[in-house]
């Protein structure tokens, strides 16, 4: 694990089509940008950030969301989300994200994520020892 700390940022953008919409995704009956799929923004963001920082055996996968949807985009607007690290404990990472449209702070909030070894993790998930 390279030089991992408090601060460092990472980026994912995007737009909003007809499949990442709440109608879409089933996380509502309107046509704008979807709560899960701003969230999977923001875990992006994080991926992002992550991916220099740790070795070929490593993965990262998430285990805490807490998040506030503020404002809702059209299909055809352009979102953005952006993850800071804010604390390294351990094998444990908590990120402040927060998402943009064209206007507006769409989202803010929290996300742990841990780093894992990707094969073990694989192999406990599908029960293989």
């Amino acid at each position: 694990m390279g030089d991992l700390r408090a601060g460092l940022s990472g980026e994912a953008a995007g737009f909003v089509s007809e499949s990442n919409t709440a109608l879409a995704m089933r996380s509502g009956d309107v046509p704008v940008f979807a709560t899960p799929a701003m969230v999977a923004l923001m875990e992006e963001a994080a991926v992002a950030l992550l991916a220099p920082y740790l070795d070929e055996r490593q993965t990262t996968v998430g285990v805490r969301v807490d998040v506030r949807h503020l404002a809702a985009t059209p299909v055809g607007g352009q979102v953005r989300a952006v993850a800071r690290l804010m604390l390294v404990e351990g094998r444990r990472l908590t990120f402040r994200v927060l998402a943009y449209d064209d206007q507006h702070t769409i989202g803010e909030g929290q996300h742990e994520r841990m780093i894992v070894d990707r094969e073990r993790f694989i192999q406990r998930t599908l029960g293989v020892e």
